[in-house]
């Protein structure tokens, strides 16, 4: 599985540990290969949710393309905010 990221995606890893979140392209990967919760946006795109603590998730937007996914963005959000539209 081969994992590409976008642009923006690239400069949310900066942001957020600005914020004092250290995201991973190791944990972006283990969520995708094994998510705690899958879904869809509004837009119809891929969701996968990882949890970061007790309280925080991580949610990926992706596009698979084959063997190729393109990570789209990401977020923490709390729990509860997700966990329950899917």
């Amino acid at each position: 599985m081969k994992i590409i990221y976008t642009k923006h995606t690239l400069e949310k890893f900066i942001e957020l540990e600005k914020e004092g979140w250290k995201i991973t392209k190791t944990k972006i990967r283990q969520i995708i290969k094994n998510p705690k919760w899958k879904g869809v946006t509004h837009y119809s795109q891929e969701t996968v949710i990882g949890l970061m603590d007790e309280r925080h998730i991580l949610r990926i937007v992706l596009d698979r393309q084959s063997a190729i996914i393109k990570v789209i963005t990401f977020h923490i959000g709390r729990r509860g905010k997700y966990e329950s539209t899917l």
